[in-house]
Order: C-alpha cells, then structure tokens, then sequence
C-alpha cells in the first residue's frame, strides 16, 4: 500500500510538470494566457475526470512543493523589479499594498458575508486572501501585453509585495478570528508587522550575501552561480518560516529585489535560469492546484459565488484602484487598465 501512495505521488508530480510545460508551449503558439489552459489541464488530469493527477497522494509534501516553487516564483519577481522605477511609482505601489490592500479585504470579506451568508469568521479570512494578485498571473500576461513601463511596474510590484503581505494577514486574520478579542487584534496587529519586519530584514540580509558572492569572480566557480543561488533563496526561505512562521515569502522577495539591484558578472544568466525555473515551477502549481479544486465544491457555490467574483472584480478592485491612485500621474486608460488586472495567483 505504501509503496502504491509512493508511485502515485511521483506519477502525479512528474505528470503535472509535463503537462504544465507542454501546455505553456501549446499556448504560445494559440497566443492565448498560458493560465487558462493550465487551469483546463488540471481539471481535466485531476480526480474529476482522468484521475491521472492527484494531488491528495502527495499530502503534506503537496503544502511544501507548493511554498518551495512561490519562493523561486517570488525571487525571481524580485530580480526584475528595479529601485529606479519603484521610486518614481514609489507613491502608488505604497498605497496599493496599505489603503488598497486594506479596502480589498474588507471589499471581500463584506461580499463573501453579504452576498454568500458566511459567518464572519469565514468572510474576514476570505477578504484578507484575496487581497493578493501574484507574479505567478501578473509576469506571463504581462510578457504577452505590451504595456508602459510604469504600469508594467506598478503591476509587477503589487504582484510581489501583496503576495508577500496578503498571504501573512490571511494567516494573521485567522488567528485573530479563532480567539476574537480586543486584545487579540491587538497581537494580530503586532504580529503582522512583526512577521513582515523580520522577512524583509531576513531577505534584505541574504540577497546582500547572495550578491556579495556572485560579485566574487574566484569564490564561486563557473556554471555553479544558478544554481547556488537556488539553493541559497530555499534555505533563506525556510530558515525565515522556521524562525517566524509565513514570513519567508518576504524574505524571498526582498532578496530578489536586493540581488537584481546589485550589478554582479552573472546577472543576465541567472535572470534567464530563473526564468525557466518560474515557467516550469508555474506550470506545475497550476496544474497540481487546479486538480485539487473539485467540481463539487464550485458546484456548492454556484450562483452567490459567481456574484461575490463580480463583486470583487466590478467594484472592489475599481475602489481599491481609485484610492491608490488618487493624485498619481497615470492616465484615466492605464488606472481602469490596472482597475481591471487583478487575477488571483496561488500564494495565498
């Protein structure tokens, strides 16, 4: 029995790697968001229909495969984004991931109370998970639509750094919910900026290390800078989670913005390495994910479901917009541009 759950684990991961890149190819060709036919694939793999992938056979290898392939994901969100451009959108990315962030959260949590009828303590942690796009949506649309590079930046820089704050509110929110008092919300609150600080300050210190050894042209031999630097961001990652839980996200992120601020003799190759690894860790989330999700529990929500997405998408998103991008120099056409992209990614 043992060794049957064991060969249905690696069948599954190795067909849903397979089926995420084969997939991505065939939707560059359609010239279609490679998303979409991921989503489709992992249906139709998953134990609706083929059975062929199936995510319950991996357990709890499924939740640390998911958060190993976000950390790599979030890095390399993190190498393309530049302090240059972030400075001079430095005002709307502040209030999209604070004021925007927040209204998103209370926005969902409102709908999914209103509209489907959850107990608050459902809704509250509902609205502070959705308050996340993602680099994993946000970067393949964004290298299929040519946009301006203040918007690309604007959207490239919510997708990391909400990611990074949208999944440690939703953990926080649930804490918070489970013993509800004044003076929980109070510890969730400190958590919360506890949880952050120390992520940023963890991925701040080792993108700085990171970068410092792939500027050395004699301590790291030639062809093994990518993948030391793999190797580097995923105990970075863990060490941070295992110091202060959810927190290694942030340090994920942060050190790929360190490390693609810092010139170093490598920075074209590992930009490109961490490329394929995002294209190929993508691939396989979706998929997986996508076959966790049973065609029972959509079924369930159906209509008030359905309303409760218009909601987020028609005025939610549209609100949260408006208020971040109050007084910035983006035209009317680029803020309902950014008004109306805003995907949901796996982090959360």
């Amino acid at each position: 029995m043992e060794q049957h759950a064991t060969i249905d684990a690696a069948m599954t991961i190795a067909l849903a790697l397979a089926a995420g890149m084969l997939v991505q190819a065939l939707a560059r060709h359609l010239r279609l968001p490679g998303i979409v036919l991921l989503l489709a694939t992992g249906h139709l793999l998953g134990p609706d229909l083929l059975n062929w992938v199936r995510p319950q056979s991996l357990g709890g290898a499924l939740q640390i495969l998911v958060g190993f392939a976000v950390a790599v994901v979030l890095f390399e969100g993190g190498l393309n984004l530049r302090l240059s451009r972030l400075r001079a959108q430095a005002g709307v990315i502040r209030r999209l991931v604070t004021w925007g962030a927040l209204i998103t959260a209370v926005g969902g949590g409102l709908s999914a109370w209103l509209i489907m009828g959850w107990d608050w303590r459902l809704a509250a942690p509902f609205g502070a998970l959705v308050v996340v796009t993602g680099p994993t949506v946000i970067g393949p649309l964004l290298r299929r639509i040519k946009v301006k590079h203040k918007v690309a930046t604007v959207l490239e820089a919510e997708g990391v750094l909400i990611d990074a704050i949208g999944a440690i509110l939703a953990v926080v929110t649930l804490e918070v919910v489970l013993s509800f008092s004044a003076a929980s919300v109070a510890e969730g609150l400190l958590d919360l900026a506890t949880r952050l600080g120390f992520g940023a300050v963890a991925g701040a210190v080792s993108g700085f290390f990171i970068a410092l050894a792939l500027r050395q042209r004699h301590l790291v031999p030639e062809g093994l800078e990518n993948v030391l630097t793999l190797s580097l961001v995923l105990v970075a990652y863990q060490a941070s989670n295992a110091l202060q839980p959810e927190s290694g996200i942030v340090t994920a992120a942060v050190a790929g913005i360190v490390v693609g601020n810092v010139r170093t003799r490598v920075q074209r190759d590992l930009m490109e390495f961490k490329e394929q690894l995002t294209v190929m860790f993508i691939g396989l989330l979706f998929v997986l994910l996508a076959a966790d999700v049973r065609v029972s529990e959509i079924n369930a929500l159906w209509l008030p479901g359905l309303v409760t997405v218009a909601c987020l998408v028609f005025v939610v998103r549209p609100l949260s917009i408006a208020a971040s991008t109050a007084g910035s120099d983006l035209t009317g056409r680029e803020r309902l541009f950014r008004a109306w992209m805003a995907p949901r990614g796996v982090v959360a």
